[in-house]
């Protein structure tokens, strides 16, 4: 079987589009195989995704513990006489979670009566998950609401509270049951379940700084990937797929302070400012502009002899993948003003992670000084100077930061899965050995730890980096435990 889409029906009703598909399919493998589409159990979402009429045959999905008959009734509709075998092709055996919310679970006994009322009346099911995974590096999805300003990040795990756990346990409810209904429902014979994946702790791990973001951030971008433009770019036209990018323009600063005005930023952008004759290093932490929340921003102005330097790190924090927004451009989209005038002249720097082993060959780190925090203004509003001011006389400007940090394995048969938790530290990126893990963000929650397979360690010196995009821990730790962890959060 070779699936020709999945769930275009939701949001689509292209056939020309489908067709071509079939053809394609049909060219390259053949025709002794099944060419299947999947859609939702509606009406609706089958008249736009099926394609009855090219033999393709039309599975469907429903949310667990919807009955499924009525639904497969439906299904058979919208494929030929004799050739609608009833199929769930997405059984939920859980569910996704985004950032902010608490961890989806589902019950072992729900899900084994949901998949019961299939099985056992010679239905098929795809357990969606079997085994959920872990969105390494930036390869998470995302979701919208009913505006695309609605924006959630699905969660670097992808546990999904599936039967298999992101780690491999077996060892749990959810898996046992399932397992006995299918035993119950076709006569598949039971075997002794695999051990469990063992997993070690490791224990805490001291970091250093070992680079500011805007020491480092011409070494790591190439500088003939650069783009300039009257008018921002977005990610995809600056060949940045995944990760940051970073915008950079001027202007000139009036009165005590200014407002900044994104109207359109996918996903999250952090704000910094400068005089622009001044060292690219002496920068200004001033906000978050967010895709989700706020498009305006109160800066400082500074008392600068030049234009002011406006500087935006923006995160591509995962594309939306289902839905009418699927079409999910990155970056600066819209134009950018300050006080209501349009800025132009911008430089996109496209950021890479691939040589991060090095960072601790590259300039060493400039302490932040009293002179630093001097440079805002007397003249700006009193929370915000005293927000600046604090930042800098405490020695933290909120300046993405680079952190590194090794532990030692003895030997190859003490090398172990693990999880990296980062209770304490704010929002940012991991990496084990130059193996991006995935995004951390413990303030938001409720994940506070990131797996890490045993493939990516060694035996000797194990490296770990992290881009913190705020505040790092007060410590400078993390902490290789055993366990997953989701009971971060502002609430938790």
């Amino acid at each position: 079987m070779v699936q020709i889409e999945n769930e275009f029906g939701s949001f689509g009703d292209d056939k020309n589009y489908l067709h071509y598909l079939v053809q394609l399919a049909r060219r390259y493998l053949g025709n002794d195989i099944v060419l299947y589409t999947t859609d939702g159990g509606t009406t609706n979402t089958l008249k736009n995704g099926a394609i009855l009429q090219d033999d393709v045959f039309a599975a469907v999905d429903f949310s667990t513990g919807d009955d499924p008959w009525p639904i497969f009734r439906l299904q058979k509709k919208y494929n030929l006489p004799g050739k609608s075998a009833p199929l769930s092709a997405e059984f939920y055996t859980g569910w996704l979670t985004h950032w902010g919310e608490s961890i989806a679970t589902t019950t072992a006994s729900s899900t084994a009566k949901a998949l019961k009322s299939i099985l056992c009346r010679n239905g098929s099911a795809v357990l969606y998950m079997a085994h959920g995974g872990t969105n390494f590096g930036f390869y998470n999805g995302a979701n919208t609401g009913q505006t695309e300003f609605e924006y959630k990040a699905d969660l670097t795990s992808y546990d999904y509270d599936a039967p298999i756990k992101e780690h491999g346990d077996v060892h749990n409810p959810k898996y046992k049951a399932l397992r006995r209904v299918i035993h119950e429902c076709t006569g598949t014979p039971l075997h002794p379940l695999p051990a469990d994946i063992e997993r070690a702790s490791y224990g805490l791990v001291k970091l250093q700084k070992v680079a500011s973001f805007f020491d480092i951030f011409d070494k790591i971008c190439d500088p003939l990937k650069v783009a300039v433009s009257e008018q921002p770019l977005s990610m995809e036209l600056t060949g940045q797929m995944f990760g940051f990018l970073l915008y950079v323009s001027e202007y000139q600063g009036k009165g005590p302070y200014s407002i900044l005005s994104i109207p359109k930023v996918h996903d999250r952008a952090q704000v910094f400012v400068s005089c622009s004759l001044d060292d690219v290093r002496n920068q200004i932490y001033a906000g978050v502009i967010e895709r989700w929340s706020s498009k305006t921003l109160q800066i400082p102005t500074l008392n600068c002899s030049s234009n002011i330097r406006l500087s935006i790190l923006v995160e591509n924090m995962g594309r939306v993948n289902y839905g009418p927004y699927i079409f999910d451009q990155k970056g600066i989209l819209s134009t950018v003003e300050i006080d209501g005038v349009t800025l132009h002249h911008w430089k996109m720097y496209p950021l890479s992670f691939n040589l991060l082993d090095n960072l601790s060959k590259f300039q060493p780190i400039q302490q932040i000084t009293d002179a630093r925090a001097s440079k805002v203004s007397s003249h700006g509003g009193s929370q915000t100077k005293l927000r600046d001011l604090s930042f800098y006389l405490n020695g933290n400007s909120e300046e993405p930061e680079f952190y590194e940090g090794h532990f030692h394995i003895d030997s190859n048969s003490t090398i172990k899965d693990t999880f990296i938790s980062f209770r304490g530290w704010n929002k940012g990126v991991a990496f084990v050995n130059n193996f991006n893990i995935g995004r951390f963000w413990p303030v938001m929650g409720p994940q506070c730890a990131l797996y890490v397979p045993a493939p990516i360690l060694r035996s000797g010196d194990n490296i770990v980096v992290i881009f913190e995009l705020h505040v790092p821990n007060p410590e400078r730790t993390i902490n290789l435990v055993k366990d997953p962890d989701f009971t971060c959060g502002p609430n938790r």
